[in-house]
């Protein structure tokens, strides 16, 4: 705690009153706010979490079929299968405030070449069935991907917003309201002072005067 450096008259002292009266309104809000953020926080560190082994298990299973595939393929044979796309994928990218954070909305936007609806870039006579599992794994995944990405910037965001929040709340606690409180009562005790001492001189004018 550290007194401000003010005069201490009655016009300062309602100045710093109204003062912590601001502060004091704006740590409550700042600490519920806080409140909110780590509550909504949390749940995303375990959607994050949930989506993460989830896509993982997906992905090990589609690399295993990959591994199969190459294993009755020859490598030619592989890259030549997958060397032109018939999609072209783009991510949508939009903003959503949540707590005063501008988290990401992700989306895909798909455009297909050839023939409507198919995500196979070959034909079937060169390739094997496993080929075709990894790719459709791989095709059901990328949402998935997608949407942890969007929850892990999400996190990383908030977590930055908490952290910040976590500063002013502190700032104002153990700073600014306590030094606001301190230097209250010092003009506090100097006006008391002041008035006991007008009261004393009054006395001992109206003594003089009744002698």
């Amino acid at each position: 705690m550290a007194k401000l450096n003010v005069n201490p008259t009655r016009m300062e002292l309602s100045t710093l009153k109204a003062r912590l009266k601001t502060a004091t309104r704006g740590h409550k809000l700042l600490k519920d706010k806080q409140d909110e953020l780590m509550r909504r926080f949390i749940e995303l560190i375990r959607k994050n979490k949930d989506l993460r082994l989830e896509v993982e298990d997906d992905l090990g299973a589609s690399f295993k079929e990959f591994l199969l595939a190459s294993a009755v393929m020859s490598p030619e044979m592989m890259e030549e299968a997958v060397a032109m796309p018939k999609e072209k994928i783009t991510v949508d990218i939009k903003k959503k405030n949540v707590m005063s954070v501008n988290v990401p909305v992700m989306n895909f936007k798909r455009e297909l070449e050839g023939d409507e609806g198919s995500i196979y870039p070959y034909g079937f006579a060169q390739t094997s069935s496993e080929l075709d599992d990894a790719i459709a794994k791989l095709y059901s995944i990328m949402p998935k991907l997608l949407e942890l990405a969007e929850v892990e910037k999400a996190c990383q965001l908030m977590a930055d917003e908490i952290e910040k929040t976590r500063r002013r709340v502190n700032a104002l606690e153990y700073r600014t309201i306590p030094d606001l409180e301190e230097t209250i009562r010092f003009i506090r005790m100097k006006l008391d002072e002041s008035e006991r001492s007008t009261i004393t001189r009054l006395m001992k004018v109206k003594d003089i005067i009744n002698k």
